[in-house]
């Protein structure tokens, strides 16, 4: 008699795991690409304003704290998710689905969020340089960036626990 995979795992595919590791890994990559490129890109504005306005540079770091944030939400999600693999034969083919859309989802909102953050942070903070009144304008900006991220974690969450 011949078996298949599905026979050796409980009615499981063995496959199965394969989907749930790609939505840990997914998770913390791309989430981790946002924070990076946030990061770098508002780093690059505060070096740039530090030259003419040095007593700045501890003000102008809330735009790279909250790049560093996007990456916790992916982290998060990754040990969750990798907490929850189990052995092909107790570890269903629809439960991979949803931990694979979970760490997608929360990982490209990550990386659109930290995105978003570098390009806001960068010039927000070379305003504030020249306008010290920009600074409020944009922490809100910054805010709403933010937010991005926090949706896509909610959103895996809300999978993680189907």
């Amino acid at each position: 008699m011949s078996s298949t995979a599905a026979d050796d795992t409980g009615g499981n595919p063995i496959y199965g795991p394969f989907f749930g590791v790609m939505g840990v890994a997914s998770s913390i990559i791309f989430t981790a690409l946002g924070a990076a490129y946030g990061t770098a890109k508002s780093g690059t504005g505060i070096a740039a304003m530090a030259v003419m306005r040095p007593e700045l540079i501890m003000k102008s770091l809330i735009p790279v704290i909250m790049a560093g944030i996007v990456a916790i939400y992916g982290l998060v999600i990754s040990v969750l998710l990798a907490g929850a693999l189990k052995e092909p034969s107790d570890y269903p083919l629809y439960k991979g689905f949803y931990h694979l859309g979970a760490g997608l989802s929360v990982g490209f909102s990550g990386l659109a969020s930290g995105f978003a953050i570098g390009i806001v942070g960068d010039a927000g903070v070379r305003g504030t340089a020249q306008q010290p009144r920009m600074f409020v304008g944009m922490i809100l900006i910054l805010i709403f960036a933010e937010v991005l991220g926090l949706y896509g974690l909610i959103v895996s969450i809300f999978l993680y626990t189907k």
